[in-house]
């Protein structure tokens, strides 16, 4: 992990904050999310070869599974170290991310990942989420005993 990174959150809980829930990722999403990265990779990486007029398609296919799996194999343990904490007051995330869950606005699901955002424009990713209905909705319900009222 590069110097600096923090993959749990490191801002303090304040007076009386309690964590309600952690959201970590599960290794056999990110597999399978690397596994159809990889797919399209190669797809295009063999339409672009085609489209360019080159005899050798399939070494496009190659080069995307070779790319794909060099940046899951590098950064596989960086991400899946990353921890969110939801309290009943704010969600907190890696390197100080700090979201106010009276300030979310909108909870959207994609892929495997759950996007946050607040009044503000912040967008946030919990990324890698076995089940991510199940996280947004955790984090819909805190909003809304929060006083807040998400998308």
């Amino acid at each position: 992990m590069p110097d600096g990174a923090h993959p749990t959150p490191s801002a303090p809980l304040q007076d009386g904050e309690e964590i309600l829930q952690s959201f970590r990722p599960d290794r056999r999403t990110y597999l399978r999310d690397m596994a159809w990265l990889s797919a399209g990779a190669m797809a295009a990486g063999m339409a672009i070869l085609w489209l360019i007029g080159n005899p050798h398609v399939w070494t496009g296919a190659v080069g995307g599974l070779a790319a794909i799996a060099l940046r899951g194999w590098y950064l596989g343990s960086e991400e899946l170290a990353v921890r969110w904490d939801l309290s009943e007051r704010r969600l907190l995330g890696p390197g100080g991310r700090v979201a106010w869950l009276a300030e979310i606005v909108k909870i959207n699901r994609m892929a495997s990942a759950v996007q946050v955002i607040t009044a503000a424009g912040d967008k946030y990713l919990i990324k890698y989420q076995a089940d991510r209905d199940a996280t947004a909705g955790q984090i819909r319900n805190a909003v809304r005993a929060a006083g807040g009222n998400p998308a």
